[in-house]
């Protein structure tokens, strides 16, 4: 089966940069669509970035113009480049991906989180 892990979270400054890895692991043949998500303790999960299978992308307003994401199918990997980092950035981030497998069975997988903590 398809498998998600996020990695590259962890503790940054104000004003400083992370990028977050997505690895899909499993027979792949290709990722499709993919999203990253981000749920802070007490509120609602919320989409952060997203981006199909055509290449297009979309962002929350809140880090439109801060974060960006990308999808190397040859690495089977997701990114986000987070730069300009605000406190209220921390929360755990989820990749979410629309994977074909190698049976080319379509579906839908999330990965486990990764934290990132944005302080001083």
């Amino acid at each position: 089966q398809v498998q998600l892990v996020e990695s590259g979270g962890g503790l940054v400054q104000p004003g400083g940069s992370l990028r977050l890895s997505c690895a899909a692991s499993g027979s792949i043949v290709s990722i499709m669509s993919a999203a990253w998500y981000r749920q802070a303790p007490g509120k609602q999960r919320e989409l952060v970035a997203s981006i199909t299978s055509g290449g297009s992308t979309n962002y929350a307003d809140s880090v439109k113009g801060r974060f960006t994401i990308a999808r190397d199918n040859a690495k089977n990997m997701v990114y986000l480049q987070m730069n300009s980092l605000k406190p209220e950035d921390t929360a755990v981030y989820y990749c979410n991906a629309e994977v074909r497998d190698g049976t080319l069975y379509l579906d839908n997988y999330w990965g486990q989180g990764t934290q990132v903590t944005v302080a001083s």
